[in-house]
């Protein structure tokens, strides 16, 4: 039994049941006529390239042949994954953002990984005659070997005593096994058994190759560890260095917008401070006093907002926001929301600012407070300055799906869809002018994105031009026996 079992691996008959088996033979069959064909076609460009380099026509023609080379590469690599199930690494990687075209063709032609496909492609013509010739060779002689005995038959019973072609390989094994006594029948059986164990050998031997086949256009056809490993890195330092310089550019925007934003409140703040201070002349009066006031009060929270944003985006991009996240009341959150805006959009736009929440308590979401209200404020006011006198903007809030929703919306200008696409990127204002006139360094919506998806919730936006636009946060409810 002991035997038996070491002879198995070796004596494993499955193999001419199984389709891989013949998909790997199919396989190495392509090998010659895919083999010729990008031998023919290369080789001919290849030629023609090098006979016209007087003219810049060669150039092109070379320049093309390797770019048919690499399509023939990737048509390979594709091939064998399907048709030998071998998995295949990257043959490149994405070029880095924003990388001109003159450095990605050299980084191509230094790039190890493009030789070796080439020389993969052009070594597929003189090894798959190789191949060929092997797989007809020995399937041949086991074909022969085991059906020869039929054919000796067949042969001998339609004529006997002729001298038949067919008979030959049956005579000369008869022949030679005379000095061992064994009869025509035994020497029939023997070639049917050399026979189909040639078969089964040689299928083994096909697989063997295919697999080799696969390795080496696994080697051949991507990129290597070390290639690898290089080119992300290479990536990265790209994309670490796109980012600084969006990082620095968001910062000379920033100083930009910054020297005129904070100066128009500030200003307008220390002239009405001097107007009531001021000892020249007889001191306003009352009514003077108190718009006076309204106006401090009004700058002075507008002064507070932008330093909240800018607040907010320092830090962000110091690393991440600092937020105490819990269990917050949403209608808690609206009420306040409502009561400290209603007044100013009343008495300052003419808009009225209405508010719905359900008839039942709502869950509990998880945010925090502060930056929640800070959102809401933001949307809540440039719902407010966007929409004309007479118009409404609401806050609504419900629970849906698991989560809670709350939404402003108003009647406002709309946004058209190409500002749309681009409202939460930093510093970008679909209406410079007005938003000039209202305020802004254009981080309001982009903090809001960014404080909220801090809360792990996400905000969209949808608008229609000349009908209005609506902001929708979506936050975690919590479940009422978990808070």
């Amino acid at each position: 039994m002991t035997g038996a079992r070491g002879l198995r691996p070796d004596l494993d008959l499955g193999v001419a049941l199984q389709r891989r088996t013949y998909a790997n033979a199919a396989y190495l069959a392509s090998r010659l006529p895919l083999g010729l064909l990008y031998f023919t076609v290369l080789v001919t460009m290849a030629m023609l390239g090098f006979s016209l380099l007087s003219v810049a026509v060669g150039v092109v023609v070379l320049a093309g042949t390797l770019a048919v080379a690499w399509g023939f590469a990737h048509f390979e690599r594709r091939l064998t994954r399907w048709w030998l199930g071998v998995e295949i690494g990257p043959i490149s990687l994405p070029a880095p953002p924003g990388e001109s075209v003159w450095r990605r063709v050299r980084a191509h032609l230094t790039s190890a990984v493009t030789w070796k496909s080439l020389a993969f492609v052009m070594l597929q013509m003189p090894l798959g005659i190789v191949v060929f010739a092997l797989q007809m060779a020995f399937l041949g002689a086991a074909f022969a070997l085991f059906f020869s005995p039929a054919l000796y038959l067949a042969a001998t019973l339609g004529r006997p005593g002729a001298d038949q072609p067919f008979n030959a390989p049956l005579l000369a094994l008869s022949s030679a096994a005379n000095g061992f006594q064994l009869s025509g029948l035994a020497t029939a059986v023997g070639l049917c058994v050399a026979g189909a164990g040639l078969f089964l050998i040689t299928l083994h031997g096909m697989n063997a190759l295919a697999a080799g086949w696969g390795a080496a256009a696994r080697q051949m056809l991507s990129l290597s560890e070390s290639e690898l490993r290089f080119a992300e890195a290479r990536l990265q330092a790209a994309a670490e260095h796109a980012r600084a310089e969006q990082a620095d550019e968001s910062r000379r925007e920033l100083v930009a917008n910054v020297s005129h934003e904070l100066r128009t409140p500030i200003a307008s703040i220390q002239a009405h401070v001097e107007s009531l201070t001021s000892p020249e002349g007889a001191p306003p009066s009352p009514a003077d006093t108190q718009r006076y006031l309204n106006v401090i009060a009004r700058e002075t929270e507008r002064l507070s907002s932008l330093v909240d944003d800018l607040l907010a985006v320092a830090g962000a991009d110091a690393g991440g926001l600092r937020l105490t996240t819990g269990p917050v009341d949403i209608g808690e959150v609206v009420e306040q929301v409502h009561s400290t805006l209603a007044p100013i959009a009343r008495r300052e736009r003419r808009v009225a600012l209405v508010k719905s929440l359900p008839e039942g308590p709502l869950p509990p979401a998880f945010a925090d407070r502060d930056r929640l209200l800070q959102v809401l404020m933001n949307l809540v006011r440039n719902a407010v300055a966007y929409t004309a006198e007479g118009g409404i903007v609401s806050i609504e809030a419900a629970e849906d799906g698991g989560r809670v929703r709350v939404s402003v919306s108003d009647t406002g200008i709309g946004i058209p869809p190409e500002d749309l696409r681009r409202v939460f990127e930093r510093f970008y204002r679909a209406d410079a002018s007005r938003a000039r006139s209202t305020g802004g360094f254009g981080l309001g919506l982009s903090v809001a994105r960014d404080l909220i998806e801090a809360m792990k919730g996400t905000i969209t936006a949808e608008s229609e031009v000349g009908v209005g636009s609506r902001f929708t946060v979506w936050l975690v409810a919590i479940p009422a026996e978990a808070a």
